[in-house]
């Protein structure tokens, strides 16, 4: 039977292998960019599903969960920080490449990595 778990784990990996296609075969700078994006968002699925413990809660702990049984009965908190710190610098790091693709196209009038001689040995 499939489980949340390993569709979750598939979605992540397929995404990482889409956005590194997108990054191998694209010549176009924008689909690289968004290739860069699919497989930042790939990652991100994957380390919450590794992150995720079946059966276990949000780790808040109030009355429904005291703080002597914590331990057991809740998700570990650091794999989420860690996702929505890296969805921020991931944020960050499109931005800035996006502001370098604006800044090539309009040098070189063409969004086409094939075009750009000034790259080249």
């Amino acid at each position: 039977m499939i489980t949340l778990e390993y569709i979750t784990l598939g979605t992540g990996i397929l995404l990482m292998l889409m956005g590194i296609w997108g990054l191998v075969t694209q010549k176009n700078l924008i689909k690289i960019v968004i290739g860069f994006t699919l497989v930042d968002t790939g990652i991100h699925i994957l380390m919450v599903s590794i992150g995720h413990i079946k059966n276990r809660t949000a780790p808040i702990i109030d009355d429904a969960v005291n703080a002597s049984e914590a331990a057991n009965k809740v998700v570990d908190p650091i794999p989420q920080a860690m996702v929505l710190t890296a969805i921020v610098i991931g944020l960050g790091i499109t931005a800035l490449m996006l502001t370098f693709v604006v800044k090539m196209a309009k040098d070189n009038n063409s969004l086409n990595v094939s075009n750009f001689k000034s790259l080249k040995w």
